[in-house]
């Protein structure tokens, strides 16, 4: 089966996916999956990258705080970190705001599958992260006692803790982790409206370690 297939299958079955109620979210919409999203397939799957498959392949895996591997669980920069080192062998920082500071700023016009997503979720701003899919719908490692799912950002809860969408460039094509060394994005803050991956595949720069502690 050819990866365009597979993200056919993989993004047709998100049309069925009922939308899940948000944290705190009393007067959150319930709403369907956007009935948008098939009739949009061809657009998505034209943008489907190794990443958001990889992502895909996720739905299900249950939330843990401070987790960032499909065994233990993931929390939502554990799982975003998890899937950029598994899909493209880029190394983000491990907390969702540096993981802003280090990316690209762009308008929330200018989404596209594989970039990332921000929430103000804990009275803070970049304290949640996700991975856009399209379709205004991103996937994410929710709280405790969910699981990685798919979601709309059109619902009330997300439209109003929206921070701001950011974008991972790459100087050269992604790589697998199994055949080079993955690169690491590694910046301080405030996010630069444009920023290029530190390092290469044949000099890496230094990693480093995770922080400790809540990271959604």
């Amino acid at each position: 089966m050819s990866r365009r297939t597979l993200a056919a299958l993989i993004l047709a079955a998100v049309t069925a996916l009922p939308a899940h109620a948000a944290p705190e979210q009393a007067d959150a919409d319930k709403t369907a999956a956007p009935k948008g999203l098939a009739s949009r397939i061809g657009e998505s799957i034209s943008h489907a990258t190794e990443l958001v498959m990889t992502a895909m392949g996720a739905l299900g895996v249950p939330y843990r705080l401070g987790g960032t591997t499909a065994e233990t669980g993931f929390d939502c920069s554990g799982f975003v970190r998890a899937m950029f080192q598994q899909a493209a062998g880029m190394i983000l920082p491990r907390r969702a705001e540096e993981q802003a500071a280090a990316t690209a700023k762009i308008d929330q016009k200018e989404l596209q599958p594989g970039d990332l997503v921000f929430f103000n979720t804990l009275r803070r701003s970049y304290s949640h992260v996700g991975i856009y899919v399209g379709d205004g719908k991103f996937i994410h490692a929710p709280r405790t006692g969910a699981q990685v799912r798919v979601e709309s950002m059109n619902v009330n809860y997300w439209q109003r803790r929206f921070n701001g969408a950011r974008r991972v460039l790459a100087d050269e094509e992604p790589v697998s982790t199994a055949s080079a060394a993955p690169r690491v994005i590694d910046r301080e803050s405030p996010a630069p409206t444009t920023v290029r991956l530190g390092g290469s595949a044949s000099k890496p720069a230094a990693v480093t370690q995770p922080a400790s502690g809540e990271n959604i």
